[in-house]
This record gives C-alpha cells, sequence and structure tokens, in this order.
C-alpha cells in the first residue's frame, strides 16, 4: 500500500513535446537558409544570363580568366574576342564574366 500511495503522489508525468513544436527550428532554419543563400545566388544567375543575352559585337568584355577584350563577333555559343592589333580568341559565351560599361 505504501509503494501505490508514493506512485499517486509523486511527480507528475511531463507531457510529450509536440512534434511540430521539435520541427520549428528546422523549418525556422530553411527559411533563413533560403532568403541568404540560395535567393540571391538565383538573381545572381538571372542577372548573368541577362547580361550573356544581351551580348552584343563591340561590347568591351571581361572573361572568367581575366583577360580583356573587345566582342569581334558571336556565333551560336562562340564569342569571338579581340585581345590585340591581331589577336582573337574565340571563347564559350559563358566563359564571360563581365561587360564593362563605358564612362559617361
Amino acid at each position: 500500500m505504501g509503494n501505490i500511495a508514493w506512485a499517486q503522489t509523486g511527480t507528475p508525468a511531463v507531457p510529450a513535446p509536440s512534434p511540430f513544436g521539435m520541427l520549428l527550428p528546422f523549418i525556422l532554419i530553411l527559411f533563413v537558409f533560403y532568403f541568404l543563400v540560395l535567393l540571391p545566388q538565383q538573381k545572381k544567375q538571372k542577372e548573368h544570363k541577362k547580361m550573356l543575352d544581351d551580348l552584343k559585337v563591340g561590347d568591351d568584355i571581361v572573361t572568367v580568366g581575366g583577360i580583356l577584350g573587345k566582342v569581334e563577333k558571336i556565333k551560336d555559343n562562340i564569342v569571338t574576342v579581340k585581345v590585340g592589333e591581331a589577336t582573337t580568341i574565340d571563347f564559350l559565351r559563358n566563359a564571360i564574366s563581365q561587360v564593362i560599361k563605358p564612362k559617361s
């Protein structure tokens, strides 16, 4: 009988945490990761694609390798860049890092 009284008057049982309460921190981390990492990266990729689509003959460019030149010809995915007096190099369109805007 003593054991039964102790079990009834002992500490109350702790309720189990809800599954939503346990998942909430992970969901918050995913949202923060999306807004701080993935969203800006997607925006940058869209801007780079737009820049490559708007590329035209005569643009001054910089390649991913750091070569400066002027676009001489564009054919499909190949861009011919003049890098010197009589020197031209063919690059893939994706190898162009940026277009240098003329100072106004």
